[in-house]
């Protein structure tokens, strides 16, 4: 049923064994161990990428945590809302929560399916016959992994199966913990370390959510204490499988972590030398930009039009006609001088000396009528 899982395991597993198979002999049990360990290289190389995205998508979701504390706090009751609000959030600072699953989704077929290759590795079928093939591999090769041992123990036998079954196998439960004990501890310890890792990176925020303080629990103490204790009831090549397992993600992480910390510090350095370019010196007014002339806008079609006030175009036109009549050209001053000196005096009116009307009008250039004297009573 789940031979599109099997198949590949056991192609992976099968082109490593012949690699080693040929250095240090077919029937090497370091050869059988070596191929388990690099299949679990293999799988975590073509993860790469999937789990850079997962630590990113970790940073960015840590950066806008105040932002999804305010909605779970806006929409506490409405929980379709919220999720509405949640996913909208997601989608404009570019994270995806499944890419953080991915890695740990993949590695868990791939589990089941070393474990099945492992077990098909048994010499004799349930009907008694012996056994001729094991998906990619041959009869040579299941005969190649039966007689092939590390240190005394079968790396496809386990504790619990009982001293009988595991002498029929050429081994016993005595080889098979000298062996199993040191990797039960080494699995332990790693997958512990793992996880102190990977919460020490979590923020202050993060730490006091209950769900997220009962994860780092499990992940610290519950899964390292159940790796210990399901040991013995796993293959022995499993459990290699589970310690190269998590030697990987522990140097992965280190490399990873450092990369994209390297990458953050470069970021805030380039920011900070961009904002001290651009503010002004100690001491230095700021400059300010010199205010533009607005362009005219363009009228639209159907638009009515524009009335002005009367009293700044007649001062525009009287302005104008002004600069005209006396800075136009450059005789006008000697024209005004020369009428002036020709146009014989005005008589004056009376005792008063005011000039007639005529005369205040063309000779002084002003438009603005004498004032009349007043009358006297008879």
């Amino acid at each position: 049923m789940l031979n599109f899982i099997y198949y590949p395991v056991s192609f992976i597993l099968w082109v490593w064994h012949e690699v080693f198979g040929f250095l240090l002999g077919p029937d090497n049990g370091l050869a059988w161990a070596l191929s388990v360990m690099f299949l679990v290289f293999t799988l975590r190389a073509l993860l790469y990428k999937p789990f850079v995205s997962q630590v990113r998508s970790m940073r960015k979701m840590q950066e806008f945590q105040p932002e999804i504390a305010k909605l779970r706090k806006k929409y506490g009751n409405d929980r379709q809302k919220q999720a509405e609000e949640m996913q909208r959030l997601q989608k404009e600072h570019g994270v995806n929560p499944l890419g953080g699953c991915l890695p740990v989704l993949v590695q868990v077929p791939v589990f089941i399916g070393l474990f099945h290759v492992l077990r098909e590795f048994n010499p004799i079928l349930t009907n008694g016959a012996p056994r001729t093939e094991n998906y990619f591999f041959g009869q040579t090769d299941v005969q190649s992994f039966n007689n092939s041992h590390l240190f005394g123990a079968k790396l496809g036998s386990w504790v619990t199966q009982g001293e009988a079954v595991l002498n029929a196998a050429g081994t016993s439960i005595a080889s098979m913990l000298i062996v199993m004990i040191p990797l039960m501890i080494a699995a332990g310890i790693f997958t512990h370390i793992t996880a102190r890792h990977s919460v020490a990176r979590q923020t202050a925020a993060q730490a006091e959510n209950p769900q997220t303080a009962i994860m780092n629990k499990l992940m610290l103490y519950v899964f390292p204490i159940g790796v210990v204790v399901g040991a013995p009831f796993l293959p022995l090549a499993v459990l290699l499988y589970w310690v190269s397992n998590n030697l990987w993600t522990l140097g992965q992480q280190y490399v990873v972590y450092r990369r994209i910390d390297a990458e953050e510090a470069a970021k805030k350095e380039q920011t900070t030398a961009t904002r001290q370019s651009l503010a002004p010196r100690p001491g230095q007014k700021p400059v300010r930009p010199e205010p533009t002339a607005e362009e005219p806008k363009a009228k639209r079609p159907g638009a009515k039009p524009v009335t002005r006030k009367p009293g700044a175009g007649n001062a525009a036109a009287s302005s104008s006609k002004a600069a005209t009549n006396g800075e136009a050209s450059p005789n006008g001053a000697a024209n005004g001088a020369a009428a002036g000196a020709s146009e014989p005096e005005p008589k004056t009116n009376g005792a008063t000396g005011d000039a007639p009307r005529s005369a205040r009008s063309s000779g002084g250039g002003s438009t603005r009528p004498p004032a009349r004297r007043p009358r006297k009573r008879r």
